[in-house]
């Protein structure tokens, strides 16, 4: 089906279940490297950042370089998502977009709610951007690779670009009602983006994924709210708990970013969410590894949700070995340098304990 993934059937039956929490003889395993002899894609010299980011054409080019350099090896999925950044529809609302070396972000554009014009336009110029990025990308992986969903960030992180942070954190406690009546709103509006591209990328014969590699036949997104970093359960249970909730519902599977440990407050609010399949736990830099938080973990996968880690060196593959049961869990694999230290992770991933 893939031609950089010829047991793309195999992998999405271990993906699918995952996405069920299905018993299963070891995790759902990702490893990818590159090809030997790999080389560098030339690279090209900009004025702006901005002009960096909108060259698609070089970056369109760069990407079928290098999947077509790269091994998707266990599970992995060859997934490229069109990225302009995190924020994108907030931009497309209206806020203005600042293009930095690693991300993007925004400032506000509602300062004052009687003079609220701030609604997605897919006709802003960035929208565009991203129809043509999708579009040259689908040219390219056709047969070869899967072109994934760009990184919306709805709900209440699009309201916090829109209004900004401290600014949204008072609306809270003054403006209780304008901000829930401007979460459902913009939840229509971003519904209709998402529907979009997703019922393009099928017609193209793509699987849903995005920025995280899962992929679904049905469709997938990633429910976050790094805004609830701010917040009480209570405030977050009341005002973005719905609209996360209506999120899960929407999609075929959910994965759940949860950013940070003042973010796992609110995991209990999550899990209770029937619709939710999985949680994906960053604890950040400086924050001790995957390992220091098996508490976490075990939490997610006793509520009969999946979880997704990162491992990082064999020393943690061994511990989650002994801790974690295969069920519900993926482990993204970020130490194989080749084919044979990828066979050889392989070979110990299959004695993965039953019984943990």
């Amino acid at each position: 089906m893939f031609a950089y993934k010829p047991d793309y059937e195999q992998a999405q039956k271990r993906v699918n279940a995952f996405w069920n929490h299905e018993e299963v003889d070891r995790p759902l395993t990702n490893i990818i490297f590159q090809m030997p002899g790999a080389k560098l894609f030339g690279q090209k010299t900009y004025v702006t950042h901005e002009e960096r980011w909108l060259d698609l054409e070089y970056r369109t080019a760069q990407t079928a370089h290098n999947m077509a350099n790269t091994v998707f090896y266990a599970d992995a999925m060859p997934v490229f998502f069109p990225d302009l950044g995190p924020e994108i529809i907030s931009a497309w609302a209206g806020c203005p977009y600042i293009f930095g070396e690693d991300t993007t972000w925004t400032t506000p554009c509602i300062f004052d709610w009687n003079d609220d014009k701030a609604v997605i336009d897919m006709n802003h110029p960035l929208a565009k951007k991203l129809e043509d990025f999708t579009r040259m990308l689908l040219e390219v992986a056709k047969g070869k690779f899967i072109v994934g969903l760009s990184d919306f960030h709805p709900g209440g992180d699009h309201i916090a670009a829109l209004r900004d942070v401290e600014v949204l954190a008072i609306d809270l406690l003054e403006e209780p009602d304008r901000i829930k009546a401007k979460l459902a709103s913009s939840y229509k509006e971003y519904f209709a983006v998402y529907d979009y591209y997703v019922n393009w990328l099928k017609k193209e014969g793509n699987p849903i994924a995005s920025w995280i590699g899962l992929t679904s036949e049905t469709s997938m997104y990633i429910p976050s709210n790094d805004f609830s970093i701010m917040i009480s359960e209570a405030m977050f249970d009341e005002f973005f708990l719905p609209g996360i909730t209506e999120e899960c519902r929407h999609y075929g599977n959910s994965i759940y970013h949860l950013d940070g440990p003042g973010a796992l407050r609110h995991l209990d609010s999550l899990l209770a969410i029937p619709q939710l399949d999985a949680v994906q736990w960053v604890y950040g830099a400086g924050n001790g590894n995957c390992t220091d938080w098996l508490h976490v973990y075990k939490k997610v996968l006793g509520a009969g949700k999946s979880a997704t880690m990162g491992v990082r060196n064999m020393d943690e593959l061994r511990i989650l070995m002994e801790h974690l049961p295969a069920r519900g869990l993926c482990i993204d694999i970020h130490f194989a340098k080749n084919e044979d230290d990828a066979r050889d992770l392989l070979k110990l991933i299959e004695k993965w304990p039953r019984n943990v």
